[in-house]
């Protein structure tokens, strides 16, 4: 009885916590489809539902046609599919290594994009495409780089971190002398790109993203599992059947992948990779994989700090700089935590 009463018990429990999965991964995805109506139809000039809708079946509505069709609608969805990009790059690292600060904010690899980008603007002079395509080469690059360096008979997740932590701050610095010798015009190009942000955004750069969502994202998910057996240790995982070394490296060129598209796209905006693991964590609770929650989170993040960096403030912010405010204090929060419990990061 007793065996059976704790069998009943756990499975109980299973049940509660995917009910509660579903139910915040429906609730979430219910407020960012509110999100991206509200942000189609608020700003400067408001537009009732029927004429946002009659735009997006391409119906010919005097006004919301360009406000809501070429300027609106490119720049929401944007932010709806960079969001998920990033929340799922961050959470896939910091799963994988097993540590929150294991974010592509800390360790790298949105450094290598921002710098490669940098040097494409102010000295190569590139187009647009140019840059975006160098952007997302550097960024692999760079993950390829620190995995490399921080291999050592596996990957330790606090080698790996300290590795990238000081490729970014090289790669930081060589972003900051290349902003110094930049003309006017090329600063402002690239500041606007560096600080991560959404204006001007067109369907040519919506179309990569949504690409490599679709190709690389079922990648992630189809690794959830094996990336789940990691969290128990490399040598449980491999008794379980899980290559781990191949397995780790497919779902680090799928996450940076992701990243990197995302980061050509908008910007390196700052920390969403980073916050979406954990709030996503704390909303749903433990067990289970946290890639979904997370891309939803990220994909929320992004949208709603826009929509505040354009209306919320008495000028408008890009929202990189948004996301950074509320980023940094978490940080700093982390920091702080992790050396009062006494580990090392």
């Amino acid at each position: 009885m007793t065996l059976l009463a704790t069998a009943q018990a756990i499975r109980q429990s299973r049940t509660r916590r995917t009910a509660r999965r579903r139910s915040v991964v429906a609730l979430l995805a219910a407020i960012i489809v509110v999100g991206f109506a509200i942000t189609l139809m608020v700003g400067q000039t408001f537009y009732p539902p029927a004429d946002v809708i009659g735009v997006m079946f391409g119906q010919d509505v005097p006004g919301a046609t360009f406000t809501v069709g070429r300027l609106r609608l490119p720049r929401a969805s944007l932010a709806i599919l960079a969001g998920l990009c990033f929340g799922l790059g961050g959470i896939t690292f910091q799963t994988m290594l097993h540590n929150p600060l294991a974010s592509p904010d800390i360790i790298g690899i949105s450094s290598g994009a921002s710098a490669a980008a940098a040097l494409a603007i102010v000295t190569l002079s590139l187009s647009d495409t140019a840059v975006s395509v160098l952007a997302i080469a550097a960024g692999l690059a760079v993950a390829l780089l620190v995995y490399v360096l921080s291999f050592k008979g596996g990957v330790a997740g606090t080698r790996l971190i300290l590795i990238g932590i000081g490729i970014a701050a090289m790669l930081d610095s060589i972003t900051a002398y290349s902003l110094t010798q930049a003309a006017e015009w090329d600063l402002q190009n690239a500041m606007r790109w560096l600080t991560g942000s959404l204006n001007g955004t067109s369907w040519s750069q919506v179309i990569p993203v949504l690409i490599a969502l679709i190709v690389l994202a079922p990648v992630l998910v189809g690794q959830s599992r094996n990336l789940a057996m990691t969290q128990l240790g490399d040598d449980t995982a491999s008794a379980l059947g899980v290559r781990v070394e191949r397995s780790r490296l497919i779902v680090i060129v799928t996450a940076v992948g992701l990243i990197a598209f995302a980061t050509a796209a908008a910007g390196p905006i700052a920390f969403v990779a980073f916050l979406s693991g954990p709030i996503a964590s704390r909303i749903v609770g433990p067990g289970g994989s946290l890639l979904v929650p997370s891309a939803l989170v990220g994909a929320l993040l992004v949208l709603v700090a826009d929509f505040c960096g354009q209306y919320a403030f008495g000028t408008r912010f890009p929202v990189g700089v948004v996301t950074g405010v509320l980023g940094a204090p978490y940080l700093i929060y982390l920091i702080i935590r992790t050396n009062r419990a006494g580990n090392s990061l």
